[in-house]
């Protein structure tokens, strides 16, 4: 995420351990390295980009994961229907790791935000805008009063991170 996205390494540093300390990413044993999947890298990647204090960084990325399409309660479909933001860029990053040259190529041109001002992640693709939001607020509306605060990645940052990540490359 820093040789790719720009992130601060200090920063990512501290996310990890407050991510690590709280068992949303796995921790590492002596002389061995955490084992890490793609969802790890979400949410590291999600911890990153939020502008709020250390301390709050386990309970918001994981309000944020839970984020639903348009704010849509879910709650009564089907399982198969009920879909967060954390399950859409779980797809986008594990795609991006393993995915078909022409699938990591749809994912490049994509571009991710993620607000901080209030709960919200926007997904920018091939024209469209999928926006998740917190269940029963206004969905596409602007949610507070204070000027709104988010962190855009390019999608082609995205999948050189995930690739250099998981594959080395």
């Amino acid at each position: 995420m820093v040789a790719h996205a720009g992130f601060d390494p200090a920063r990512c540093r501290a996310v990890a351990r407050k991510l690590t300390d709280a068992g949303i990413l796995p921790m590492g044993g002596p002389r061995k390295s955490p084992e890490l999947e793609a969802w790890h890298f979400i949410d590291l990647l999600v911890g990153v980009s939020l502008d709020v204090p250390l301390r709050a960084i386990p309970e918001t990325v994981s309000a944020y994961r839970e984020l639903a399409p348009g704010a849509a309660d879910m709650s009564g479909a089907p399982e198969h229907l009920r879909k967060s933001v954390g399950d859409y860029l779980d797809v986008l990053a594990e795609i991006a790791a393993n995915g078909a040259a022409d699938a990591r190529q749809d994912i490049a041109g994509a571009q991710i935000e993620i607000v901080s001002t209030w709960p919200e992640i926007s997904i920018r693709d091939a024209g469209r805008t999928h926006r998740f939001q917190p269940v029963g607020t206004i969905p596409d509306h602007w949610q507070g009063t204070k000027q709104r605060r988010a962190v855009t990645i390019n999608g082609s940052a995205f999948v050189r991170a995930i690739r250099t990540a998981f594959k080395g490359e």
